[in-house]
Order: C-alpha cells, then sequence, then structure tokens
C-alpha cells in the first residue's frame, strides 16, 4: 500500500473515531481535533501523493513543509485582510475574491520560493498545488469551525457535513487552480509574462465561477422555471416560495456547473503537466 494511500485510511479512521466518541460523550474538548483532522486530512494526502510525482530533487520535504504551511497561512491571512478592505457586496463580488485569493496565494508561493535558483514547470505545479492545498486546509478550518455555532447550540453534525463536503471538494479547489498557475510562473522563469499573467486571470476566473455557482444556478432556474408570481415578490424585495421541481433543477444545474469548472481546470492541468514534462525531455536531451 502507497504512503499517500495509508495516511488517508489511517487518518480517515482516527477521524472517524474521534466524532463517534465525541458524539458519545458529548466532550467538547475533542472538537478541534474533529476540526483539525477533518481539515487537513484530505490536503495533506494530496501534497504526500504530490511529493510522489515528477519533482526534480530541488523539492524537498523541507520546501514542501514551508510551501503547506508558510504559503498556506499566508495565503489566508492576506486574503482575509484584503477581503476585508476591498469586498463589499455587489455583482463583482466574486471577481474580486477570486483575484484576492488566487492573487495572495501566488505571492505566497514566490515568498516560499524566493531562494530556488532553477525553476521548472513541474516544480511550480507541485509546489503550486501545495501551497493551494495548505491555504484549503487552513481555510476549511474556519469554515468548520463556524459550521458548530448555531442558534441551538453546538451542532457536531453541521461540522461534520461541512467538512466531508469541503474534503470532497478539496482536490477540484485551491489546490487545482494554484498548481495550473505556479506551473505557469515556473515555466516563465518567474517572471511575470503575458501567459503567467493570463493564467492568473483563468484561475481567478474558474475561482469566482466556482464560489458563485449556486447564485448562477437559482438566477438560471428562475428564468426556466420561474412562475409570475415569483418575479413579483422579488419585485417588491420578497422571497418567494420555491417549488420542488425547482428544487431539483437548481441541484442538477449547481452541479454540473461545479463539474464543468472542476473538468476544465483538470484538462489546463493535464495540459501544463503534459508540457512541463516535454520541456524536462527536451532539457535531458
Amino acid at each position: 500500500m502507497t504512503l499517500w494511500l495509508r495516511i488517508f485510511l489511517v487518518g480517515l479512521t482516527l477521524w472517524a473515531a474521534t466524532v463517534v466518541v465525541t458524539a458519545w460523550t458529548e466532550n467538547s474538548n475533542l472538537v478541534p481535533t474533529v476540526v483539525l483532522f477533518g481539515s487537513f486530512l484530505v490536503p495533506v494526502t494530496f501534497v504526500v501523493w504530490a511529493y510522489g510525482r515528477d519533482r526534480s530533487p530541488r523539492v524537498t520535504v523541507e520546501m514542501m513543509f514551508k510551501a503547506f504551511v508558510v504559503g498556506g497561512v499566508l495565503g489566508v491571512l492576506g486574503a482575509s485582510l484584503l477581503e476585508s478592505w476591498l469586498i463589499r457586496p455587489s455583482i463583482v463580488m466574486y471577481v474580486l475574491v477570486g483575484l484576492i485569493e488566487e492573487g495572495v496565494k501566488l505571492a505566497a508561493l514566490i515568498f516560499v520560493t524566493r531562494h530556488m535558483k532553477t525553476r521548472t514547470t513541474m516544480d511550480g505545479v507541485i509546489l503550486g498545488a501545495t501551497v493551494g492545498f495548505g491555504f484549503a486546509a487552513f481555510e476549511s478550518a474556519g469554515y468548520a469551525f463556524n459550521a458548530l455555532f448555531t442558534a441551538k447550540g453546538l451542532s457536531l453534525s453541521q461540522l461534520v457535513e461541512t467538512e466531508v463536503l469541503r474534503g470532497i471538494l478539496a482536490p477540484v479547489g485551491h489546490g487545482l487552480w494554484t498548481a495550473i498557475a505556479g506551473g505557469a510562473l515556473f515555466a516563465a522563469r518567474g517572471r511575470f509574462t503575458v501567459p503567467v499573467v493570463l493564467t492568473y486571470l483563468g484561475v481567478s476566473l474558474l475561482h469566482a465561477l466556482w464560489d458563485s455557482m449556486t447564485a448562477i444556478a437559482i438566477a438560471i432556474t428562475l428564468v426556466l422555471t420561474g412562475r409570475p408570481w415569483q418575479f413579483e415578490l422579488l419585485r417588491i424585495g420578497r422571497v418567494p416560495r420555491v417549488t420542488a421541481w425547482q428544487v431539483h433543477v437548481f441541484t442538477v444545474l449547481n452541479w454540473a456547473g461545479l463539474v464543468t469548472i472542476s473538468l476544465i481546470a483538470l484538462v489546463w492541468l493535464w495540459t501544463t503537466v503534459r508540457s512541463g514534462r516535454r520541456q524536462r525531455e527536451i532539457v535531458s536531451q
């Protein structure tokens, strides 16, 4: 059994055991363990998996650890500061979130790799993914912690549901987007060329579409299935009751959108990785 799979299975077992014991004993002291295990399990597993890919000897365990922890924390802190200063409810809110979060993760990658003399596309992909997964782990811990608190008190079930959903979606989120941007940056030897800027804008757009997919799915559902009385209630500022059919249409549209965005990003990453491998073969000849 490979190392990354052992880490995932052992971590999943420990997380599940902690959830069961916490629910059984109602011991709130175990909640931080549930939050940390659930938030870090998938990101750490993917980083260990990435370490076994086509990295160069320059990408050491120490550098991967620094990219995950330092890069992830710097990214979360930078995003929090910039979003608190710049983000206001508006039609472009999600676009700004995408630009900010992809920008701070790229800046964090530049910071933790500033002493690297030689850069390859594959190293950029792996280190970019590591920074992205670090960002995702710390961000998920925050979401899980917030989900714990409800009007009726602490809710372990909501915490667990949040961690499961974010864990399932983690591989096609922050890590994937920053892997693409990191590959482009390292392919340009750390310079902000036109392809690097376009890649940054592209992954920021994917990020924005991902975050706004719920709103997009609601809008499309209303356009396709909306009733006159629903539009009238919306016009006067009231939230209309939705039908069971509209709930089904929304769910399909929302998940179809997320799957489409993920496929686009995966194909983009695949082309980046293929380009990096060709680059390495040419250099080695």
